[in-house]
């Protein structure tokens, strides 16, 4: 296969497949798994991720988008796709046409969605979002009753499901957990007490998945975890999860520095003494965040080397360690492992002052994808 760049993303399908497996054993006999691969599979690839999941026992699904949700059922995957924000009324004709459940929790949207489910003689199955406390989106528990009995007029529509986010899974013994498993659970009672069957339900993410059995209801849904990311410290005691995701480059360049000179703008490093260094051609259009300049490593050789000087935005350079040979066409990790030495997301992550659902994210689709 010929490259026609120096830099690129390799993806393992057999992590994905394996952490699929690992977090499907922590659930009861029958509760189904919904493997959510929205925004651009976490930066892993969607149809790749989807595919593997699917294979793994996945039983459904995620995406954020329509365009996520079409350009998967377009590559043939026929699972269930849910749409786990609501969409904008206009897209109601797309959801029917290519059997997408989206979720709903305004009258507008959900009268649109009639519209095109009657136009089509079709039945759409929704599923409907409840706020238990995020405040982000969704209908408020205590109105979720009235609101779903108001729907009932509106042809060619199933409730299919209920859900909530939750949105301190990842801290064990939190308040406002279980504040919203418990206004979760009163809704639940509200609606079976008026006769109303809220079908599939679901609340767990992945650090709920790992961290909360209680609620696991009848589905789970999770994303970073499947990509062998931890959603929290407290996690990484449950389950063994393997990362998916390696970052690579080769050097294009290596030069001796003479002491004094400085590297990249502004020239925020410079040379104690002569320093060899090479340069890599990936920078922070790739997701290289520029805020990690001069605080991150990159292995060459097995070897950890350090990053000096400002990230550009498609170049980065590194100080070749006194003694280690370093040559053009050598391999560079910029995550991953190589020789006995590993780089994690979370590395970068904590240097960068954010979390490794923004980092697998921020490694663009500049950077080939490379399935292994």
């Amino acid at each position: 296969m010929t490259r026609r760049r120096n830099a690129w993303v390799e993806i393992d399908h057999g992590a994905v497949s394996d952490n699929v497996v690992a977090l499907r054993r922590l659930l009861k006999p029958g509760t189904s798994f919904m493997a959510v691969v929205k925004a651009d599979g976490y930066g892993h690839g969607p149809e790749g991720c989807a595919r593997a999941a699917v294979a793994a026992g996945a039983d459904r699904l995620g995406v954020a988008t329509v365009d996520e949700a079409v350009a998967l059922r377009v590559a043939g995957l026929a699972e269930p796709l849910h749409l786990l924000s609501e969409a904008p009324p206009e897209a109601a004709g797309d959801i029917v046409e290519h059997g997408l459940t989206p979720t709903v929790f305004t009258r507008g949207f959900a009268t649109a969605l009639s519209a095109a489910a009657m136009r089509a003689a079709a039945e759409v199955p929704f599923h409907l979002k409840v706020d238990t406390g995020m405040n982000r989106v969704g209908v408020r528990p205590e109105e979720a009753r009235d609101f779903v009995l108001s729907l009932a007029g509106l042809t060619g529509l199933k409730m299919e499901g209920v859900f909530t986010h939750l949105a301190t899974a990842d801290v064990s013994g939190d308040w406002d957990f279980g504040k919203q498993v418990e206004r979760f659970d009163a809704m639940l009672r509200s609606l079976r007490d008026r006769g109303i069957d809220p079908g599939i339900v679901h609340a767990a993410n992945s650090p709920a998945t790992i961290l909360h059995p209680e609620a696991h209801y009848d589905m789970v849904r999770c994303g970073i975890a499947i990509y062998g990311l931890h959603p929290a410290e407290a996690t990484r005691d449950r389950v063994v999860l393997r990362p998916a995701m390696s970052v690579k480059a080769r050097v294009v360049h290596v030069h001796r520095v003479p002491m004094g000179e400085g590297v990249s703008y502004g020239l925020t490093w410079r040379a104690a003494s002569p320093t060899s260094v090479a340069t890599l051609p990936l920078g922070y259009a790739d997701g290289v965040h520029r805020v990690l300049s001069g605080e991150m490593r990159v292995l060459i050789g097995g070897v950890a080397c350090r990053q000096i000087g400002r990230v550009c935005m498609d170049q980065l350079v590194v100080e070749v360690p006194r003694g280690h040979e370093v040559c053009p066409g050598d391999e560079a990790v910029i995550v991953g492992s190589q020789g006995g030495e590993t780089i994690l997301l979370d590395e970068l992550a904590k240097l960068a002052g954010t979390i490794n659902y923004e980092m697998a994210c921020a490694f663009s689709m500049r950077l080939e994808r490379v399935s292994l």
